[in-house]
């Protein structure tokens, strides 16, 4: 017979412990910490104080933006370097307008991004209320997901689908509602587990394929891009790519993660690229794109590579293939470190016709990249002269981030680019992306040597984040090239209505007086002759002064890199 049971309760029949309550703002604090997150991007609104005060005590750091456009940038580029959706959060209806730029960007860039948007309350829904706009219909075709949180009770939840949506498949943008009334709701406070994201990778099938390919190819070439890479596969790849003496171009804007000066680097491919480097594409036999795909920048608008014989590889994690011109021979789906830990066990003969043909293509990029005189010229300022005695003074973990205009193909063409993510810039061509990204990136790399090149139209964009810098202890070096005018669109308007300038020229402040007046170092240059000291001026007082420091380079117009 079973003991009878005494009067006094066993463990089991206890009554469990309340479970700790909190509000749904601050359990969505504590679920993005739960995922990591170290850092969000903030333009405060009263819709989301909640989730503001939940921040408070908590280890992420907030960073108060002065723009959400600015704020949405920042979180998409920390997006790009941390293997983690960056984090932006802005208020409703006017703030949630400001920051689609930064959506815009994430889901061209693929860029894992969550954006948090304080909403009204839910009880205001559909009545016009101050700020009311509806979070799907404007957000819908920008963003992988659109989700508003109508039940407190699953805020850690909707954290954790979030962050699954951002980094599953291809990356790319999420927006999530906080109605104002929800989010200050108690709910039990245990968190959601994290999901894990899928990463693929080559099946034996693949691996055969692959390798057959190459054992056929006698010119292959790899074109690598995206952010979807850690730092360890990069160095695989680049580590086999050196071995088999094989080629490797980058992507538009994704310079670094082949070394600038590996002898398999054959440099970038995109708008305004030399001809060798452009005819990469239509003389190749085996192409293969890995963490990216053949787009419209790097086909040269869906025209380059449309032989439906010649063979393509794309290596990505995403099955649809969104963006992709010209033929598919083959798809492997799969995330590049999961790629290059299978690739890397393909062990092939090195051959000679690759080795002429990657020394034949890596000599072309060695031209091209080759420093111009750093002796100044007598007369005005000149880009060519301040990088050719800015680059030797960079170590080799230095970054370069970009915005949009022809000031950036001074950096493609001529900034060592060492390391995975050391170039981060807007492959939408977004402008205003400059200031903003190089703030992200000197935060989340603090004593790294972080340098911005912005045009004067650019800077002017997002010029105000500087006092974000200040405030937060950012310390990039910012150049501004000042030509007067929207230089890339004057370009465009040359080639199609010559001699009839009109909507593109420019009247600028003096952007070095600006820098000091936000808590920084700034120098103005007019004269090539001035060039190298501004810039030892500028890295003294970032390295001495813990300040940021921004050359503003009065250049003449119509000056060009290539």
């Amino acid at each position: 017979m079973p003991e009878e049971s005494s009067s006094a309760p066993d463990a089991a029949q206890a009554p469990a412990a309340s479970p700790t309550k909190k509000s749904a703002g601050h359990v969505i604090v504590d679920s993005l910490v739960a995922h990591g997150v170290t850092r969000s991007y903030v333009v405060p609104g009263e819709s989301f104080l909640d989730v503001l005060d939940g921040l408070h005590d908590s280890p992420i750091e907030t960073i108060v933006c002065r723009h959400e456009g600015g704020a949405a940038y920042m979180a998409e580029a920390d997006g790009k370097m941390n293997q983690l959706p960056g984090i932006a959060m802005v208020t409703r209806g006017p703030g949630a307008a400001n920051a689609h730029v930064g959506l815009h960007t994430a889901w061209q860039d693929s860029t894992p991004m969550v954006l948090f948007v304080g909403l009204i309350p839910f009880a205001h829904r559909d009545r016009e209320a101050f700020q009311e706009f509806d979070i799907k219909s404007w957000f819908d075709t920008g963003a992988k997901r659109v989700m508003v949180l109508d039940h407190a009770e699953r805020a850690s939840e909707i954290v954790a689908e979030a962050m699954f949506a951002a980094m599953n498949g291809r990356p790319g943008p999420v927006v999530v509602g906080l109605p104002e009334d929800i989010i200050q709701q108690e709910i039990d406070a245990t968190i959601h587990p994290k999901i894990p994201v899928a990463t693929g990778g080559m099946t034996v099938t693949d691996w055969k394929a692959l390798k057959a390919a190459l054992q056929a190819a006698e010119k292959p070439l790899f074109v690598v891009g995206g952010n979807d890479w850690t730092q360890e596969g990069a160095t695989a790849l680049t580590n086999w790519l050196e071995e088999h003496n094989i080629p490797a171009a980058a992507e538009w804007r994704c310079e670094g993660t082949i070394p600038f000066d590996s002898p398999s680097y054959v440099g970038p491919i995109g708008y305004g690229r030399p001809k060798p480097t452009y005819n990469l594409l239509e003389e190749t036999d085996l192409l293969i794109f890995v963490g990216t795909v053949p787009g419209d920048v790097i086909t040269d608008g869906f025209l380059v590579r449309q032989d439906w014989g010649k063979k393509n590889f794309l290596v990505t994690i995403d099955p649809s293939l969104r963006g992709r011109s010209g033929p598919v021979s083959y798809q492997i789906v799969a995330k590049p470190d999961v790629f290059v830990r299978d690739l890397v066990m393909i062990n092939l003969p090195v051959r000679e016709e690759w080795t002429a043909w990657t020394e034949r293509m890596r000599g072309e990029q060695e031209k091209f990249a080759a420093l111009p005189p750093a002796a100044p010229t007598d007369g005005p300022a000149r880009m060519d002269t301040l990088m050719a005695n800015l680059v030797p003074t960079l170590p080799e973990d230095a970054m370069i981030t970009l915005g949009a205009g022809e000031h950036t193909n001074w950096a493609h063409r001529y900034f060592p680019t060492q390391r995975y993510a050391s170039m981060i810039s807007a492959r939408n061509g977004s402008m205003g992306y400059s200031i903003p990204s190089a703030i992200a990136a000197s935060l989340a790399n603090p004593g790294r040597r972080v340098v911005t090149i912005a045009g004067d139209g650019e800077f002017l964009m997002n010029g105000q984040e500087l006092a974000t810098a200040a405030q937060y202890g950012a310390t990039p070096l910012v150049i501004v090239m000042d030509n007067q005018e929207y230089g890339t669109i004057r370009s465009h308007q040359e080639r199609q209505y010559p001699h009839r300038v009109s909507g593109t020229q420019l009247r600028n402040p003096d952007f070095a007086l600006m820098a000091q007046a936000f808590g920084g170092y700034g120098v103005r240059v007019e004269r090539d002759a001035d060039v190298p000291a501004a810039i030892d001026a500028a890295l003294r007082a970032i390295d001495q002064d813990g300040t940021f420091a921004l050359i503003h380079l009065i250049v003449e117009q119509r000056v060009k890199a290539y």
